[in-house]
């Protein structure tokens, strides 16, 4: 049997001018983090607090920000260095987050976090935050933001409670202009739910006191200016589609459908069954912004072979997205030509990590940016 792949810890790219909200965002996640282990990765130590604590220190430190959260200061050069230590099993993270200066180019950062030779991360995706009551004065102070915003998998336009509703929509307008597919959420205080950018941590009673947060909690969660309840709640700027499917998937069509997807559609995460594609093994399917990886797990003894997707965007037609998956479903007839079989999975294959001689090391195969990779697809 194949063994065990080591879980991958996902980083995320936070970036965004000066004053965007990058902070109070990252913060925001500190403090709703559901039991998930956070480290925290920036390039100038700024007011990242929690409970009330500022931290604050030079380059090249490491602090703990209590429950199971660091914080690392770092130049860029010293990237690897701290991700070699964040992703030491003794550090048992579940996410890493780069907050980057307000000055750095993201995507410098998301082509050191693909050329990384470090198997135990996956890219989880660059976050801009924009500064909604600011964009047209920081177009022109830094017109080096459409290019941010062009490489972007997800923009957070921020601030939104400091500009009328028909500004708002123009500013969303033209930033989704800049930015692409990428998805564009709205958010006021970088009040935005967790699970936008990682999946909550399940860990039994005795290893965390710290007990899952529901949606519900979220919700009643104080806001910054003291009142509770208002129409930004965190989970209205996005959707989240489920698909289950008993059916093993085409591969042809179903790399059709990634290949395609619609703009607005950050996130998919789940279980695909290739059925004649490669009976022995499903295969986990992570997908943000453009960026695609699948890897393949022995399928268990008398377990269930189903997909299973979950799929998160902002402005995405669910009824469409379930109706393009449903398509992508295997007609029924067994080919019975092998060499058809194979040709089937090689567009899946080339979005697969070879695995390396050593068990838990693997060969990295991302493009420069990780928009390239589908668009050779």
């Amino acid at each position: 049997m194949t063994p065990p792949r080591t879980p991958q810890i996902p980083v995320v790219v936070l970036a965004g001018f000066l004053g965007s909200g990058k902070t109070t965002l990252l913060n925001h996640l500190l403090r709703n983090r559901a039991g998930t282990r956070i480290g925290v990765i920036v390039n100038d130590f700024g007011a990242i607090e929690i409970d009330a604590m500022t931290v604050s220190g030079q380059v090249g430190s490491t602090v703990s920000l209590g429950n199971g959260c660091l914080c690392c200061a770092v130049d860029a050069s010293e990237l690897d260095t701290f991700l070699e230590t964040l992703t030491r099993p003794s550090a048992r993270l579940d996410v890493i987050v780069i907050e980057a200066s307000g000055l750095a180019e993201p995507q410098e950062l998301v082509r050191m976090l693909l050329a990384s030779e470090n198997p135990h991360i996956l890219y989880g995706g660059l976050v801009e935050v924009v500064d909604a009551a600011e964009f047209g004065r920081t177009r022109q102070r830094h017109p080096e933001i459409d290019r941010h915003l062009a490489v972007a998998d997800l923009v957070v336009l921020n601030k939104t409670d400091r500009v009328g509703e028909a500004e708002r929509e123009r500013l969303r307008a033209a930033v989704a202009e800049l930015s692409g597919p990428a998805a564009v959420i709205s958010a006021v205080h970088g009040r935005v739910d967790p699970e936008l950018f990682f999946d909550p941590a399940l860990r039994p009673d005795h290893e965390d006191r710290v007990r899952q947060l529901t949606f519900e909690d979220l919700l009643r969660e104080e806001a910054p200016d003291g009142h509770e309840g208002h129409d930004d709640h965190l989970h209205a700027s996005y959707e989240s589609v489920d698909f289950t499917s008993a059916i093993p998937m085409d591969p042809r069509r179903f790399m059709e459908f990634l290949d395609s997807r619609p703009d607005g559609l950050y996130r998919i995460k789940g279980f695909v069954d290739f059925g004649a594609g490669d009976r022995d093994n499903s295969y986990a399917l992570h997908a943000v912004g453009r960026f695609l990886r699948f890897v393949p797990r022995p399928w268990a003894r008398g377990e269930q072979r189903l997909t299973q997707l979950v799929m998160i965007g902002a402005g995405i037609d669910a009824a469409a997205l379930s109706a393009g998956l449903a398509a992508c479903r295997a007609d029924g007839v067994e080919r019975a030509d092998a060499a058809d079989v194979e040709r089937a999975m090689w567009g899946v294959l080339r979005y697969v990590q070879e695995q390396a001689p050593e068990p838990e090391v693997f060969d990295a195969h991302e493009t420069a940016d990780p928009r390239e990779a589908a668009a050779e697809a």
